[in-house]
């Protein structure tokens, strides 16, 4: 398939490329850290070589997120904001923009978010997880109330956000000592990314501002496949949980879902079944996955010739107002 958008595409900064090199490994760093700053070379000839029309670029992981000192926080996030729309500027028609933010700062995030739609055209905001503030070990959600006025700001917007994954904090979470192969894309960025979006999913925030839009990655970081018993037990008896719906109803009016670093069929049958091929995104989660593993496991996956325009076109046209 020719001319797909894709959503899920990173570039890096010199003040934050430090942050992926613990994700590759040594032979393949100096390929990977190449990619991630690069936007005019190898980015455009993987976009047009495998069909890739459109691609909305976000900071790596975890970047500005993992900048306690809040001050450090915002000149990061603006700085790497400016390099995006410069090279968004040049190549209107290849390049969009997710606005990274400094959410140590809950009110300067909302600054800078408005700049950057504003000013920039950006199409919404990336955040990698959690922030740390204040120093290394302290961590907050953006379920917390302090991030009220931001989340009102960012609705008032209409743009959408990427909840992207970032490792937890080894000290919070032993369980991967010993096995440091589980960490990262293998098993616990889903989980933690999973257990952040879900709680923003039961806090009442899309009852407070319904038209938010959520995009989750890599199929929806399992929340797919584990929503009926996460609902079922909730029906339970949870109590104290603020939101008015169950996980499920957010799930399929607010939450959209990328194909990013998850290339296989019988996921997105489960996916389509379980909120419908509307609201399924096709990405690539470039430099880190390959646009040619992508697109030719998408190109030519069993499914309708009209779900496949949906998934890798039309529905990012829709979602992102584009032209």
């Amino acid at each position: 398939m020719k001319n797909k958008i894709a959503l899920e595409e990173h570039f890096a900064i010199e003040l934050t490329i430090g942050d992926s090199e613990v994700y590759a490994r040594p032979e393949v760093w100096a390929g990977l850290k190449s990619n991630l700053l690069d936007f005019e070379q190898q980015r455009i000839e993987q976009m047009d070589a495998w069909g890739t029309e459109y691609a909305i670029l976000s900071l790596n992981s975890p970047a500005v997120q993992a900048i306690p000192d809040p001050r450090r926080a915002v000149e990061v996030a603006r700085r790497a904001n400016e390099v995006l729309a410069e090279q968004a500027a040049r190549r209107p028609t290849r390049f969009g923009g997710f606005a990274a933010l400094p959410m140590q700062d809950p009110e300067a995030a909302a600054r800078e978010l408005e700049r950057c739609v504003k000013e920039f055209g950006f199409h919404g905001f990336l955040v990698n997880g959690f922030s740390q503030v204040g120093d290394e070990r302290t961590v907050v959600y953006y379920d917390a109330p302090r991030f009220a006025d931001f989340w009102a700001a960012a609705a008032a917007l209409g743009k959408p956000f990427y909840m992207h994954p970032r490792d937890p904090l080894p000290a919070r979470e032993p369980i991967y000592d010993g096995a440091h192969w589980l960490t990262g894309p293998t098993w616990a960025f889903a989980v933690e990314t999973s257990i952040h979006a879900l709680r923003l999913l039961s806090s009442g925030l899309f009852d407070r501002h319904p038209g938010l839009q959520m995009i989750l990655g890599h199929f929806g970081e399992g929340i797919p496949f584990n929503i009926w018993r996460v609902d079922h037990i909730l029906r339970k008896g949870r109590r104290g949980m603020p939101c008015e719906k169950q996980i499920g109803d957010y799930l399929r009016s607010n939450v959209h879902i990328t194909t990013s670093g998850n290339f296989r069929t019988p996921t997105l049958l489960s996916t389509m079944l379980e909120v419908g091929s509307d609201r399924i995104m096709y990405s690539v989660d470039y430099p880190f996955e390959k646009h040619e593993d992508a697109a030719s496991w998408f190109d030519h996956c069993e499914i309708s010739d009209n779900d496949r325009l949906k998934i890798g076109r039309d529905n990012a046209r829709e979602l992102f107002k584009l032209p």
